[in-house]
């Protein structure tokens, strides 16, 4: 009777001290305490409340380090790896081709959704027949808490990492905004609008309106190519050089166009190119003058006829040096309206794969080019809308609309 209660008594204690080690780690684990907290209580229960003398635990997933208590021994891991996955269940250790797992009495393995997490290799002082199974299930059922714990962090690790990149990234799309233009002009002179849609949260497009004084103005637009951040990076700096370049000096259209291009091959290594078209107008002559290198084409719309600006050269970083610059002259006619323009209004695609292009473009200009251009320009982006359908915008998508009185 009395051995009945003394054992009942010693079992209740264990099942007491195995509830107190679960809450000891969970609570560590509520903490967010540092992985090497969660490891000192693991190793300490299977130690000192389990009697394993030694165990080596082997993680599959990531880069963590095994933990091993009581193991000295060199080990080829790749290859114990490999004699691992055999295990499915928790295995009392008869024989293995592997030193290491022979060097143990037990392999508990950890899984989850049919997924090896880990491995647990134990071993006691004790003779194999006499380990006790629940030992090695409450083992089984801590080594699982841990992993679960561990791989929780990790993704916690990494939706804190792309929290901070998404703040960033917001922040540098507010930044770029700032670099467009803030105030275009809309008098009796001209009216000038633009509006500027991004793939991502930074992209590579953009347009600017230079003053040069009171009658002589700066028209340009560009797109990097590529997308994302390398390339809302060169834009920055390559449309921060134009207005630092006019801001002192003005320059001959052949001779700009070429020290642009030695910019961008200077900082884009030959990696990415800028198609860019630059227009010089003058208010008082009526005149512009335009180089258009590889973009997409801008047009003049005047009463019934429709201009193209084709003059120009190559894309700038294409080559070392530009092989022509070749230099468009217009004499711009009273309500006349030029629209600048990326690919991505033209070759915006609908649910047919068909895309928008410049025809139907300029159809759409030719409608509405006597309202106001912000006016215009926002229906072009409804009717782009319309065109999509659900499908997302699949370019950085800009137009710079002007209307000269």
């Amino acid at each position: 009777m009395q051995n009945r209660q003394t054992s009942a008594l010693a079992h209740l204690e264990l099942k007491d001290n195995r509830l107190h080690s679960i809450l000891e780690l969970t609570n560590a684990i509520n903490a967010n305490l540092a992985v090497e907290h969660l490891y000192r209580i693991f190793t300490f229960i299977l130690k000192e409340q389990l009697h394993f003398n030694r165990f080596l635990l082997i993680f599959t997933q990531g880069d963590l380090a095994p933990i091993k208590s009581g193991y000295k021994m060199k080990m080829n891991l790749k290859e114990v790896m490999t004699e691992l996955g055999r295990f499915k269940e928790i295995t009392l250790v008869a024989s293995s081709k592997s030193t290491v797992i022979q060097d143990f009495q037990a392999v508990i393995p950890i899984y989850h959704q049919e997924q090896a997490l880990a491995y647990l290799l134990l071993s006691t002082h004790s003779n194999t027949e006499s380990l006790e199974p629940e030992h090695f299930s409450f083992a089984h059922t801590l080594t699982n808490i841990l992993c679960v714990a561990l791989e929780n962090q990790k993704l916690s690790a990494q939706n804190a990492i792309k929290e901070q990149i998404s703040k960033e990234l917001e922040l540098a799309s507010e930044m770029q905004k700032l670099l467009f233009p803030q105030d275009l002009p809309s008098n009796k002179k001209m009216d000038i609008s633009g509006r500027y849609i991004p793939r991502h949260a930074v992209g590579g497009d953009f347009y600017d309106f230079i003053p040069l004084g009171d009658e002589e103005y700066i028209i340009c637009i560009g797109d990097v190519s590529g997308k994302g951040i390398t390339a809302a990076l060169l834009m920055a700096n390559f449309q921060a050089t134009i207005r630092t370049l006019f801001k002192y000096q003005r320059f001959e259209m052949t001779f700009l166009m070429e020290e642009l291009n030695k910019l961008v091959m200077k900082n884009a290594k030959g990696e990415k190119f800028i198609t860019f078209f630059i227009a010089h107008y003058n208010a008082y002559t009526r005149q512009l003058h335009y180089v258009n290198a590889g973009h997409n084409q801008p047009f003049i719309i005047s009463g019934k006829n429709t201009t193209l600006l084709t003059e120009g050269s190559i894309g700038l970083g294409m080559l070392d040096e530009l092989p022509f610059v070749q230099v468009g002259k217009m004499q711009m006619q009273a309500k006349s309206t030029m629209v600048l323009f990326t690919d991505g209004v033209v070759e915006l695609e609908n649910e047919k794969g068909t895309p928008f292009g410049v025809e139907q473009l300029i159809k759409q200009v030719r409608s509405f080019s006597t309202l106001k251009m912000e006016d215009m320009n926002n229906i072009i982006f409804s009717k782009l809308e319309d065109w999509k359908g659900k499908l997302p915008y699949i370019d950085d998508t800009a137009i710079f609309s002007c209307k000269f009185f």
